[in-house]
Formats: C-alpha cells, structure tokens, sequence
C-alpha cells in the first residue's frame, strides 16, 4: 500500500500560502493552492480550466463550476461549487492575467504557454512547492485531502462530501479523509 499525502493543518497551509507570496507568480500559485484545498479540485482538472469555465465575459466569477467529461478524471462531467472566498480569490487571480481570452487555460505555465499546466506539469509543481515551503510528505493530493477530511471533520455526511468531491463510491472517498487528533478529540468529546 502507497503512503497517503499529506493532509496539511491550517499553520502548514499558512505556511504555503505566505511561501507563495514571496514567489514569482504568486497570483497564480496561490489560486491553485486555495481551488486544491478549498474547492478539492484534481490537478487534471485544474490543468484543464479555462477562463471561461470560472468567469463571465464580464469577469464576474461563477459560484458553480461545470467540468466537463475531458475535463475530469474518469471522463463524467461534475459540479464544482465554490464558496465567496473562493470566488473573490479567483477574481483577484483574474484581474492578474496577461491574457483574457475565454478560451485559454485558467492556469498559465511559466513558459507563458496559452496551453498552460498539463495534469503531470501540476503534480510536479505542487511537489517542489511543498518542498520548497518546507512541507514534507504532501503531494497533488494533500488538498483533496484537506478538502474532503476538514468536510469530515465539520459534520458534513459522506454523500455531500462524495458530491463536493466528486468521488463515486464511499471506498475511494475513504481513502482521502484522514483521521485527525482534532478529530479524534471532537469523538470523544460526544462520548
């Protein structure tokens, strides 16, 4: 069995995002980071974005996301619901880019590529951020993680969460929620 991703606390996530804002790009960097942990957004998913997906012709930014089938892991469509957080972050993120043409990516790569991120590019850049904001263990999957163990751990049942998440089955959804002291504490506490 593969060691799980790391599932990163609140002062290790403040850790990354405060490492992002010293960096080149951090508009961009910090989107990414926030739609992983805040939205659990898949780097596939995320790498195939495009402006038009999250954003009006006017920029107001949509509090609900639909990925199509080439979009998502498993090739169904899903729903992706975003909170005014994440709203407001993504239009900040907005007003940073280069380009607004509704047809190119979401996320642009360094190179200044309109074709952006690709799901392995991401997977590769998540790890060297974490390292680099000195976070050992997480990968592309800490903020699916993240998202799928903090729904857990405020109550949220596991079919709103399998929803949120886009997960199909109960097994798999299993695997991303982690078992926290904090959570642990709150059982107890109902004992």
């Amino acid at each position: 069995m593969t060691k799980q991703a790391k599932v990163l606390d609140d002062k290790e996530l403040r850790r990354v995002l405060d490492y992002v804002a010293t960096r080149k790009h951090s508009a961009r960097n910090r989107a990414l980071v926030l739609l992983s942990h805040g939205a659990g957004l898949r780097v596939c998913e995320l790498s195939a974005l495009r402006i038009a997906d999250i954003a009006s012709s006017s920029g107001e930014i949509y509090d609900t996301v639909y990925l199509k089938p080439e979009q998502t892991k498993g090739s169904d469509s899903r729903t992706v619901y975003l909170n005014t957080r994440m709203q407001k972050e993504l239009a900040a993120y907005l007003k940073t880019l280069p380009r607004k043409n509704p047809t190119d990516k979401l996320f642009y790569s360094q190179k200044g590529s309109s074709d952006g991120f690709n799901a392995n590019t991401l997977c590769q850049f998540f790890g060297r951020l974490y390292k680099n904001a000195g976070i050992n263990g997480a990968t592309s999957h800490s903020g699916r993680r993240k998202f799928c163990t903090s729904l857990s751990e405020s109550g949220i049942s596991t079919k709103v969460i399998m929803a949120l998440s886009g997960h199909k089955h109960l097994s798999s959804l299993e695997r991303y929620i982690a078992v926290t002291p904090q959570t642990i504490r709150k059982a107890i506490e109902l004992a």
